[in-house]
C-alpha cells in the first residue's frame, strides 16, 4: 500500500498535465495563427524559396508539437467530469467561456469579429461533457446491457452530430475521442490503448499519452480557471501580434 501511494506521488498531477497542454497549444497556435499568416503573405511577395521552405518546415514542427494538447484536454475533461462536485456549474462554466472565447477565436483564425464557419475547441469540450452526461444518465437508469448499448450508441452519435452541426474544432472526431476515453475510463491500460488508436488520425497526437500515462491522480496546483482564461487571452494576443505584423487581415480558416 505504501509503495502504491509513493508511486502515485511520483507521477504527474492534473495541473502538470494542464500546463503541458497549454504550452503545446500555444506552440500550435503560434504556427496556426501567426506563422501561417506570414507564409501566406510571403506568397504574394518575391522572396527566397529557401527561406519559405525553412519557415514552412518550422510551421509543420510547431503544428506537430501542438497535436499533443487536445488529447490531454480530452483526458482532463473526462477526469473533471468524474470528479466535479457540481456538474451543472461545470457545464455552465464551460458554456460561459465557450461564448467568451468565440470572438478571440474568430479574430485569430478568420480575421472576423464573428464567424459561424468554425467554432472554438471550447464548444467541442462542452458538447463532449453534455454527451458524457447523457451517457451517465443512461448507465444509471438502464441495467440491461442489450438495451444500454444501442441507447448509448445513439447518445454518442447525437453528440458527434451536434459537434458537426455546430462546426466545432475537431468536429465529430473530437467528441468521438472524448467518448472513447470516457467509456474505457475504468481500466487505465485500455483507456491509454484506446486513446492512442482513436487519435491515430493525427500522427503525433498519441505522443500525448506518454504524460497521460504518468498521471498520478493528484490535482496539484489549483488552476481551475487558468485554462479558461488562458484560452481566449492567448488567442487575442496572437491576433494582436498578427495585426502588428500587418497580417491580421489574412484569414487562415
Amino acid at each position: 500500500m505504501e509503495q502504491t501511494i509513493h508511486e502515485r506521488r511520483l507521477g504527474l498531477s492534473g495541473s502538470a498535465l494542464k500546463i503541458i497542454a497549454m504550452v503545446t497549444m500555444l506552440i500550435d497556435h503560434i504556427g496556426a495563427a501567426v506563422l501561417v499568416r506570414y507564409l501566406l503573405g510571403m506568397q504574394s511577395r518575391i522572396g527566397s524559396i529557401e527561406a519559405y521552405n525553412q519557415l514552412f518546415t518550422l510551421y509543420r514542427v510547431l503544428r506537430g508539437i501542438g497535436r499533443i494538447s487536445f488529447p490531454i484536454y480530452c483526458f482532463l475533461l473526462v477526469e473533471g467530469f468524474q470528479r466535479t462536485r457540481n456538474l451543472k456549474k461545470y457545464i455552465l462554466r464551460l458554456g460561459i467561456f465557450a461564448v467568451i472565447a468565440e470572438v478571440p477565436f474568430d479574430l485569430c483564425f478568420s480575421s472576423k469579429v464573428f464567424c459561424l464557419e468554425h467554432q472554438s475547441v471550447m464548444l467541442t469540450l462542452l458538447v463532449g461533457v453534455l454527451t458524457m452526461w447523457g451517457l451517465s444518465l443512461l448507465e444509471a437508469r438502464i441495467s440491461d446491457r442489450r438495451l444500454l448499448i444501442p441507447c448509448a450508441a445513439g447518445v454518442i452519435l447525437a453528440g458527434a452530430a451536434g459537434a458537426e452541426l455546430l462546426r466545432t474544432d475537431y468536429g465529430y472526431m473530437g467528441v468521438a475521442c472524448i467518448m472513447v476515453l470516457y467509456v474505457l475510463r475504468r481500466v487505465k491500460w485500455m483507456q491509454m490503448l484506446g486513446g492512442c488508436l482513436v487519435f491515430l488520425w493525427e500522427i503525433w497526437a498519441p505522443v500525448a499519452f506518454i504524460p497521460i500515462a504518468c498521471y498520478s491522480g493528484r490535482r496539484g496546483l489549483k488552476l481551475k480557471y487558468l485554462f479558461y482564461l488562458f484560452y481566449p487571452l492567448h488567442l487575442l494576443l496572437l491576433y494582436l501580434i498578427c495585426v502588428w505584423m500587418g497580417t491580421g487581415h489574412i484569414p487562415v480558416i
